[in-house]
């Protein structure tokens, strides 16, 4: 399965190695095919930089170390999530044709769409049969 990576989940797991996030990620990379979106990046990087600049080295080192595609944003016309920033993280996600959404976001997990899925952590370790 393709799994894209929401960058809440990206800090949770860089932040809290220990964490759901972090173990889901793990096993993400391990078990299927990890995507991660050029923009999840850039707010990634973005968030850290303003709220915990102290690890970004830490966070350079954690992207060079993970397995993952790297897939463009992508822009359509057509509205499907309510947050106008998450609309090219849900556009390149449907044209890389990603299975889940891996994510934290409400407005993620409000959208009544097939596919991709959007699925919380506790969600996905549970579809995967991994122990919480």
């Amino acid at each position: 399965m393709k799994i894209l990576i929401d960058t809440n989940i990206l800090i949770s797991s860089l932040l809290f190695p220990n964490s759901k996030p972090a173990k889901a990620l793990l096993y993400t990379s391990k078990h299927h095919n990890m995507v991660l979106c050029d923009r999840n990046l850039y707010e990634f990087r973005d968030v850290l930089k303003r709220k915990a600049p102290n690890v970004l080295q830490d966070a350079e080192v954690f992207l060079t170390e993970l397995s993952y595609e790297l897939i463009p944003a992508a822009y359509n016309a057509e509205k499907l999530i309510r947050d106008a920033k998450d609309q090219p993280i849900l556009d390149a996600a449907i044209v890389a044709e990603v299975d889940i959404i891996l994510t934290g976001d409400k407005d993620f997990l409000s959208m009544d769409i097939d596919r991709p899925k959007c699925m919380t952590v506790a969600q996905f370790l549970e579809s995967e049969g991994v122990e919480l």
